[in-house]
């Protein structure tokens, strides 16, 4: 059995057996949904992607000089759109640069990798389908002139100490030296918040949705249907985050036969698929600092939205 399927079936048992019940956001990501996520950040209502792409067209040439990387890992890479603005900044001069994608959907992973590869030829493109979730190992690249970048605001979808897991890991994988990309969505006005997550053309419902698909197929359970949920969006300001819900429109009985498992959940009860935690700059220093990494620089859009910070790994000493 793979790893995957492995991680798959202990996230439906420990999840959907919860109160309440929840599932992980990574399994959002088959093909399907790594597509419909595309489609939801050109959305009018989804603003984090069109203000980290101004932040990267106005600063990829100085996190290139502040980092000296030459190495770029990217974590949770999937068609790598924004990351051609880092890439074009890196290669500036025909410079050479060994580019690691890291994602958890392989069809997607490999056809970004071939399509860089074709055009950046002074780029050495080395895909690895990983989960960024879990223990990463040594990265790629030499030590002190990696570059991870982990964009899009996905850092969000950790809870408090989740969060403070995933610092540690990534800290434990990368050397003195090496420099953290974070893209963060700041806190800002809820209704803006929430119709970023309900768009009202559908696309996040029917990408919130996919998730059902993806445990009944790879699971093969009986009885568990995407279009029996209605995809909820709500803003919760004790938590600082935007949470995405699936509740029934009707009693479901999933059966999951290589589990052993049958899940219930009543009419108008509710499935958590995805938090968005939102920050404040002094928040996410605190909290890199606390897992090893030193502020280099951040900046935000001209609105204020959103944010990019680069942090060195540091020695315990330093932080």
């Amino acid at each position: 059995m793979s790893e995957t399927r492995e991680q798959l079936e202990h996230d439906v048992r420990v999840g959907l057996t919860d109160d309440p019940p929840w599932l992980p956001a990574r399994w959002f990501y088959d093909e399907k949904g790594s597509l419909l996520f595309d489609d939801i950040t050109g959305l009018p209502e989804y603003y984090p992607t069109r203000r980290e792409t101004e932040i990267l067209t106005a600063h990829s040439s100085d996190i290139v000089e502040l980092s000296g990387a030459t190495a770029l890992v990217e974590l949770g890479a999937g068609t790598s759109t924004k990351t051609r603005l880092l890439l074009d900044a890196f290669t500036a001069g025909d410079r050479r640069l060994l580019f690691v994608p890291l994602d958890i959907s392989a069809e997607v992973l490999t056809h970004a990798a071939r399509t860089i590869a074709t055009d950046y030829p002074t780029v050495t493109v080395e895909a690895h389908v990983a989960d960024f979730s879990q223990e990463l190992g040594v990265l790629p690249g030499p030590p002190g002139r990696r570059l991870v970048a982990f964009l899009g605001g996905t850092i969000g979808n950790f809870n408090t100490a989740d969060r403070a897991e995933f610092f540690g890991r990534l800290r434990r994988a990368m050397a003195i030296g090496d420099h953290l990309l974070l893209g963060a969505d700041l806190v800002k006005d809820a209704d803006r918040l929430v119709a970023a997550y309900d768009d009202s053309a559908g696309i996040t419902a029917a990408f919130n949705r996919n998730i059902i698909d993806v445990v009944a197929r790879e699971l093969g359970a009986d009885g568990l249907v995407a279009d029996d949920f209605d995809h909820v969006a709500r803003w919760n300001p004790h938590k600082s985050q935007i949470e995405m819900w699936l509740r029934a429109r009707q009693d479901v009985e999933a059966h999951f036969p290589t589990l052993g498992l049958t899940w219930r959940l009543p009419a108008g009860g509710e499935l958590l698929t995805e938090i968005s935690v939102k920050f404040t700059l002094a928040r996410l220093q605190a909290e890199l600092a606390e897992g090893g990494f030193r502020i280099v620089q951040s900046w935000t859009d001209e609105a204020g939205d959103f944010s990019l910070s680069l942090a060195r790994a540091v020695a315990g000493q330093d932080r």
